[in-house]
């Protein structure tokens, strides 16, 4: 830096000067990417949705393991027995169905299974609540 005699305050040479350009740029950029993140209204609802889907798998899973403590053992045996016996038959019924079903609905049918297979924890979580809700129902409509 150099000295002006004049008001005693050094004058930057160009390399501070470039620097300087530099850091404002920098700033500059950090802002306006800022601006952008706050203007695009699409990415902070897919942010809330995936907050609020997260909240909801949260509370199902725990849901589900309340119920699972206060179901009975046997209950839960039982429950598992009727699931095994469910799927035989539903299996069995899902082969003669097949074997009479066009193509195009037969690939409809093809796409909802692969949908309901990647939600299993969900689904199982709904099923073994509402079997502890018919169970608490049932025990409270014999003391009546």
């Amino acid at each position: 830096m150099t000295i002006n005699p004049q008001d005693n305050e050094p004058t930057p040479t160009p390399e501070e000067l470039r620097a300087q350009v530099e850091g404002t740029r920098e700033e500059l950029g950090r802002t306006v990417e800022a601006l952008a993140a706050k203007a695009d209204v699409k990415s902070q609802a897919q942010q809330k949705a995936a907050k609020v889907k997260n909240q909801v798998q949260d509370k199902a899973a725990q849901a589900l393991h309340a119920a699972q403590e206060k179901t009975p053992e046997a209950v839960r045996a039982k429950a598992a027995h009727t699931m095994e016996q469910l799927a035989g038959t539903a299996h069995t019924l899902g082969e003669r169905i097949q074997d009479g079903t066009p193509d195009p609905v037969r690939e409809k049918v093809y796409q909802a299974a692969e949908t309901a297979r990647g939600n299993r924890g969900l689904l199982m979580a709904a099923g073994l609540g509402a079997l502890a809700l018919a169970f608490v129902a049932a025990r409270r409509s014999r003391r009546c």
